[in-house]
């Protein structure tokens, strides 16, 4: 039997939770290494490259200064943003940890198509997909093929565990994008089998922030943006101060409430 000095000493389980909360502070080097040690540990469960995947392209988002909420505002000021230079190495690495989980995903989607772990996995790979070509290559066009993958994928996940509420982020994102584009552009993305609904997508990405497991925090961020763009700066900052208090190693939340304030000025 144990004493209780050796029960201390032993290692604290991994936590995919915290690789996320990790993530969240900037700290990508700690986030990538508990991604592995889960990885090492459960070779067939895509949540590790998949969370390895987020983890990187959140690390580019954060380095080209992609997660400046101004951006986002205004329509044209995240249009004119200036060329991005992505780093090549990080999107090879990003590339293979997709086609990892997607791999892992679809063998245990093979053994058991209601897997909730699998089917999230395969809406988070193709959301991923999306966010890179959309927010690092500007290719808001060629998005739309992984986003609708992503959608149909959660839908699948939210029909075997309506409480997987991270799943809410693919089916409340593309519908808030969509719902907030010009009328005759949705129609014909309409047509094309794409839906939108801005107010529900808002409601979605709510629920995300309230109740996700791993994805909440940037729920709440994406929330920030759209009240932002909805002039609700009161709520907003609301938002951005619980992110400030919940990881204060991360600057970015301090920086947005100071353009709050500057524009009250």
């Amino acid at each position: 039997m144990l004493g209780p000095q050796a029960a201390l000493a032993e290692p604290a389980p991994i936590s995919l939770e915290f690789g996320y909360r990790r993530m969240y502070s900037l700290d990508f080097g700690g986030a990538q290494r508990i991604f592995a040690a889960w990885e090492s540990e459960r070779p067939e469960d895509p949540l590790g490259s998949v969370s390895e995947a987020a983890s990187l392209l959140f690390s580019e988002l954060n380095r080209l200064g992609i997660l400046e909420a101004q951006f986002y505002v205004k329509d044209s000021s995240f249009l004119r943003r200036q060329d991005l230079h992505p780093d090549p190495s990080i999107r090879a690495r990003f590339d293979a940890a997709l086609a990892q989980a997607e791999a892992r995903a679809q063998n245990r989607i093979a053994k058991d198509p209601h897997d909730a772990d699998a089917l999230f996995s395969l809406a988070l790979v193709s959301g991923l997909q999306a966010d890179y070509e959309s927010l690092i290559e500007n290719r808001n066009v060629a998005a739309l093929s992984p986003t609708r993958r992503a959608t149909r994928w959660a839908l699948d996940l939210l029909a075997v565990d309506p409480s997987y509420y991270d799943a809410y982020l693919a089916t409340g994102l593309s519908k808030y994008i969509i719902g907030s584009l010009f009328p005759p552009v949705r129609w014909v993305l309409r047509v094309g089998g794409y839906s939108g609904d801005k107010a529900q997508g808002l409601r979605e990405l709510e629920l995300v922030a309230e109740r996700g497991r791993y994805l909440g925090p940037f729920a709440r961020l994406l929330l920030a943006i759209a009240y932002l763009r909805q002039d609700d700066a009161s709520r907003a900052r609301e938002l951005l101060e619980q992110l400030r208090m919940e990881f204060p190693e991360n600057p970015l939340f301090g920086r947005e409430i100071a353009r709050i304030e500057s524009r009250k000025d």
